[in-house]
Order: C-alpha cells, then sequence, then structure tokens
C-alpha cells in the first residue's frame, strides 16, 4: 500500500511530498504523530520545494547581469551615502506593487547594476516576474521587432513584467525612431508596472539624449513621477564594484 501511494504521488508530480512519505515511513518518532500532523508536514515540504522551484525558475528568466547580488552585501560606506533604510525598505518590494520606478544614478563602477539586481533578485524570491536587459539590447530587440512586423507584440511583452531593470540607461544618444519605441515602452509600463533604471546621468540630463524634445519631455516626466531616486558616489580612491566582487562585462 505505501509503495502505490509513494508511485501515486509520483505520477501526480508531488515528487517532495513523495520523498517525505517515504522518509515517514521509516521514522519511527514521525509515525508516532497524528495523521492531520503527519498530513500537515507532508503539504509544507510540498509546497516549499515548489516555491524553491518558483523562485529558481523566476531567476532564470530575469536573466540578470548579477545573479549573485544580494542586498546583505550592498556596500553602505559612510562616503558612498546610500540611504540604508530607504533601500532596505525597497527590498520588501512594495514599490512593485505600487507600481512605482526607481532611479539609480552614478558614475561607472558605482554598484548601480549590483543594486538593480539585488533588488531584482528580492523581486523574484516574492514571486515577482522580473527581466533585465541594457539598453543597447532592448533597442536591438526593437528594431528587429520593427523589421520583422512584431513590433506590438514586443510591447506586450516588456509591459508584462512586474519589474523591468533597464541598465546603462541613456548611455547612447537616441535617434527619433528609437525614441518613439522607448516612450512606447515606458508609456505602457507607466502606472502599472515597475521600472528600475540605471544611469550614469541625472534625469535632467536625460532630455539632451532623446532627439525630440515632446518625447523628451514625456519620457522623463513618466519615469521620475513618483519615483524613488537612489545616487551612488564613486570612491575614485578604492576599488569599482565590479573589481570588489569579481565581476567582468
Amino acid at each position: 500500500m505505501s509503495q502505490a501511494t509513494y508511485e501515486k504521488l509520483k505520477v501526480m508530480r508531488l515528487g517532495a511530498m513523495a520523498e517525505a512519505y517515504q522518509q515517514q515511513l521509516s521514522d519511527p518518532e514521525i509515525q508516532q504523530l497524528s495523521f492531520e500532523e503527519r498530513l500537515t508536514l507532508l503539504t509544507d515540504i510540498e509546497w516549499n520545494q515548489r516555491k524553491s522551484n518558483k523562485v529558481t525558475r523566476l531567476i532564470n528568466q530575469a536573466h540578470f547581469d548579477q545573479p549573485q547580488a544580494h542586498l546583505a552585501e550592498i556596500d553602505f560606506s559612510p562616503r558612498r551615502e546610500l540611504n540604508r533604510n530607504q533601500i532596505i525598505a525597497l527590498g520588501n518590494c512594495e514599490f512593485i506593487h505600487n507600481a512605482r520606478n526607481v532611479t539609480i544614478m552614478g558614475a561607472a563602477g558605482s554598484g548601480k547594476s549590483y543594486l538593480a539586481c539585488a533588488l531584482g533578485m528580492e523581486a523574484c524570491k516574492q514571486s515577482h516576474s522580473v527581466k533585465f536587459i541594457r539598453m543597447t539590447e532592448l533597442l536591438e530587440n526593437l528594431k528587429l521587432a520593427r523589421v520583422t512586423g512584431t513590433l506590438r507584440k514586443v510591447y506586450k511583452e516588456y509591459a508584462k513584467y512586474n519589474l523591468l531593470i533597464i541598465d546603462d540607461w541613456m548611455l547612447i544618444k537616441l535617434s527619433a525612431e528609437e525614441s518613439a519605441m522607448i516612450y512606447e515602452i515606458v508609456h505602457r509600463r507607466y502606472k502599472n508596472a515597475s521600472t528600475i533604471y540605471c544611469s550614469q546621468f541625472a534625469p535632467a540630463g536625460w532630455h539632451q539624449r532623446i532627439a525630440e524634445a515632446t518625447l523628451a519631455d514625456a519620457i522623463v516626466d513618466r519615469i521620475v513621477y513618483d519615483s524613488y531616486p537612489i545616487e551612488i558616489k564613486s570612491l575614485g580612491d578604492t576599488p569599482s564594484m565590479r573589481e570588489k566582487y569579481g565581476l567582468h562585462d
């Protein structure tokens, strides 16, 4: 009977519960528990395993630049002037529930991408869908979609993520066509989903990197409205964050 139950659990894709059930059969102490207690143990094991599998899947699908990033490893040295309380609060992902944006600004190597990935990892742990992408790759995907006639489909894809992380935001100047496509992404996510923008430039400097002034105003306004700004001070006499964590481009 026990083997038959084990096999049925496997067929129903309750693998963690099946293995735990087998272990229960050989553990005299667990057999002293009531049926309800044993069932609770089995259910908790299956639940936790499925949750763990989902988090792993979300992390893999996010394609993080730095999947080892963790908020506990953030450098809060006084000279970096990071607000520890703000970042810890962001780690609770309430900003995602409220569809608010985060802008992370700082020089190259200051740790913008690391912080963004750390927040993205926390989002995955809380079952949010996340996508990490560099600005240049995003533009390439949009241009390809325009050529292949799938632009509307790609817009919908980037609109669906609970959290979108765009690295190297406004690193290059945008053409009129690129500006229009980026506006569409920003507009579709506005007040519907959260985006983290990592940039070497403050929002005031984004305007001159967007081809058309009206589009520039619309893009910047939708990003900075009700957003959480973070500025990371670069320490010139210390290794960059990429060097500190042994990361390579």
